[in-house]
This record gives C-alpha cells, sequence and structure tokens, in this order.
C-alpha cells in the first residue's frame, strides 16, 4: 500500500494527472489535502498558499518516488500486489454491497440542510438513503458547493448528485425525474415587483450555478444578476438592500420567509422544472440502476411519502413527486 496526500484534482493540474497512475499494478491510499480555488478543501481557507504549493509539489515528488519503489518491489515480489489492484476496480466497477457517495449542499431546505446533529437531513437524503438500499449499498452524503457538484462528480469525488438539481444533460447524465419544483421570487413587502415581468433593470439575487442563476442571467445580464454561494446569502442581501429580490425554489424560500420578517413571495412563479439525479456520463452502470431504483421507488410509493414528509399536500401539485 502507498500512501500519498495531494488535492482532490480541481486545481490546474487537474484529475487527470492523478489518473496516470492507475495504469500500474499498485494500490494507492489518496488523502485529500488542499486546494486554492476548491471550496470543499479544508486548508484551502486558511494559512498561506505558497506554502501549499510548495508542500504540494514535494507530496508530488514523493507520490514519484514511492511509485518508483513500489513498481520495483512488485516485479521482485510476484503478483500480490496486482491482484490488489484489480479486486480494488473490480469493487468500484459494481454497485452491490459498496457505498454510494452522495454529493449535496445542504443550504436548501427542504431537499437537503443540515439538522440539529449535524447530519445532512431532507428530502434528497432520504430518497438518496432509499436508492442505496435498493442497490444493497451503503450511503454517504457530502455536502460542498453547489458549483461544485458536478466537477466533483466529472473527477470521480462523489458517484451521484442528488442536490434539488435542474434536468440539464450537457455535462453529466441525469435519470428520470423524481420531483417538480417551482422557481419563486422573494421581495421586501411593499416592493414595487409585483410579478417576473417588473425584474428588466432590478438587481436579482441567486445562488451560483442553481436554475434562477442560469435563467436570470440569460434574461436580464449578468450586470443584473448577484451570485451567492448559498440561498442564506442571498436573502441576507437582500434584507440589507443590497439586492431588490431573489430568485430560488418554492420550498426553501418558504423556510427563508418564515424566518425573515419583512418578506414575502410573489404569487406568481418564475419557472416550473424537474429535479433529478446526476451521474457522470461514464458511469452507465451506476445510472441504469438508481434510474430503475427510482422507477421502483416511485411506483411504490416510497418518494411520494417521502416528499410529502417534508412538503405536506395543499392540493396543487407543487414540489411534488414526478
Amino acid at each position: 500500500m502507498v500512501t500519498a496526500e495531494f488535492c482532490c484534482g480541481y486545481d490546474e493540474n487537474g484529475p487527470d494527472f492523478y489518473r496516470v497512475f492507475a495504469d500500474f499494478k499498485v494500490e494507492f491510499l489518496i488523502k485529500p489535502m488542499y486546494n486554492k480555488s476548491c471550496l470543499k478543501c479544508p486548508v484551502s481557507k486558511t494559512g498561506n498558499w505558497e506554502e501549499k504549493k510548495t508542500m504540494k509539489k514535494l507530496s508530488i515528488a514523493m507520490l514519484s518516488m514511492l511509485l518508483a519503489g513500489s513498481m520495483l518491489l512488485t516485479g521482485c515480489g510476484g503478483g500480490n500486489d496486482a491482484q490488489t489492484t484489480d479486486d480494488t476496480t473490480a469493487q468500484s466497477e459494481t454497485t452491490d454491497g459498496g457505498t454510494l457517495v452522495m454529493g449535496t449542499n445542504a443550504t436548501f431546505p427542504p431537499y437537503e440542510f443540515v439538522d440539529e446533529n449535524n447530519e445532512v437531513a431532507g428530502i434528497d437524503a432520504e430518497i438518496a438513503g432509499a436508492i442505496a438500499d435498493k442497490l444493497g449499498m451503503k450511503l454517504e452524503i457530502t455536502d460542498m458547493a453547489f458549483d461544485s457538484l458536478i466537477p466533483a462528480l466529472q473527477s470521480g469525488t462523489i458517484d451521484i448528485v442528488l442536490a434539488g438539481m435542474m434536468v440539464d444533460p450537457e455535462q453529466v447524465n441525469f435519470t428520470d425525474s423524481y420531483a417538480t419544483g417551482v422557481q419563486v421570487i422573494i421581495v421586501p413587502e411593499g416592493s414595487d415587483i409585483k410579478s417576473p415581468d417588473d425584474l428588466d433593470g432590478k438587481n436579482i439575487g441567486v445562488q451560483t450555478g442553481t436554475t434562477g442563476d442560469l435563467y436570470c442571467t440569460d434574461s436580464y445580464g449578468q450586470d443584473h444578476v448577484k451570485q451567492f454561494d448559498n440561498g442564506p446569502l442571498a436573502v441576507a442581501a437582500l434584507l440589507n438592500g443590497q439586492v431588490d429580490c431573489v430568485v430560488i425554489d418554492n420550498e426553501p424560500a418558504k423556510n427563508y420567509v418564515a424566518a425573515n420578517q419583512g418578506l414575502t413571495i410573489l404569487d406568481t412563479a418564475y419557472a416550473n422544472e424537474e429535479y433529478a439525479a446526476a451521474i457522470a456520463k461514464d458511469n452507465t452502470e451506476l445510472f441504469d440502476k438508481v434510474n430503475a431504483a427510482i422507477k421502483e421507488l416511485k411506483e411504490d410509493g416510497t418518494i411520494a411519502s417521502i416528499i410529502e414528509k417534508y412538503i405536506p399536500s395543499e392540493g396543487e401539485g407543487e414540489d411534488a413527486a414526478a
């Protein structure tokens, strides 16, 4: 076993730099360390970046030395290391009995949020748990910035994303929809914004990378759209007068308005959308199995009951099981 520390791969070197070692029959224990641009890396938020860059260069050099030594040992010691790598690869290629790593951004209640036990909970967490059970897998949830989810999926850091994410198959594959959502507009009480038609020329707050961000940037231009890392920050900017409104999903919007006096949600919806799970394009085995599991969970009423638990029916079908 060769142990090496390095970043999760979102920086200029990219994940492909580390994949070259997969060609050698050596098993590596990879320990993520830091990244200047990755919000997920805890060390990136503190300390001296130049020092981290130096550490990283040293880490890569050490990895290369360890690789050379391991190759020599492999050549002298028989096939044990090769067998270990083959077994590890085989396990990663099957879903049965493994771990399903779900990525999400837990600032989107009731779909995902951090509960009183400091654990990620919500609709998506429970649906992912039901999917994992269907596949005979253990669920592990990783909370990260919303705009880091797709890169993490593409690099293999996570297996699946459930994050109130709209279906957009350009970069990754999306399963069948498991829920429908509504984008709404939050404004201060007494605002002159009465409908989506009044958004021209206004400063609009959105969560980076969400449907509201994509729609509003496309319709009103970057100069009038202010991106924030999460919904609560966007709402705080609205309360402070930095933006004129916030466009976000209806269910978290209701939570934000209930927690902040003086805000209201417009009656006219901004957009309707469908939510689905995202999986890397090259992971077709997992995609097929997750899609089949979602179909079964919809047919047996499991998904509907999970959504009903968090969003009691009000007769209109908003944010309901798809």
